[in-house]
């Protein structure tokens, strides 16, 4: 029970924490660009079961794949205004890394 309360704690409501602590007059944006970084588990329609407690997300789900990992991290460290890109893309790889930090965690710290 536990490990399923941080679970989904992590992943609902870390990210409107972490929108307060990123910009407080843009906090509800920054909030629901968060959250919508969970449509990335939309890859697990994609295997069967669809949900397997005793699997690891990461490194076996399409999205959740290491060189996936490596693109949503580049998103956090490139200059996107500079390459023409929208700022907001930073959110979106804070918000991917750290919804695989969450099912790792998920996975490696409560067997």
């Amino acid at each position: 029970m536990l490990r399923t309360l941080v679970h989904y704690g992590l992943h609902f409501l870390a990210p409107l924490l972490l929108a307060l602590l990123w910009r407080k007059e843009k906090w509800w944006r920054v909030s629901l660009i968060l959250l919508a970084t969970m449509l990335v588990d939309l890859d697990h329609l994609l295997v069967r079961p669809i949900f397997d407690p005793n699997r690891c997300s990461i490194g076996f789900h399409l999205l959740h794949s290491c060189p996936m990992i490596g693109l949503y991290a580049l998103l956090c460290i490139l200059p996107l205004k500079r390459l023409g890109l929208p700022s907001w893309l930073h959110i979106v790889g804070v918000g991917l890394l750290f919804h695989m930090f969450t099912d790792w965690q998920d996975y490696y710290l409560w067997r």
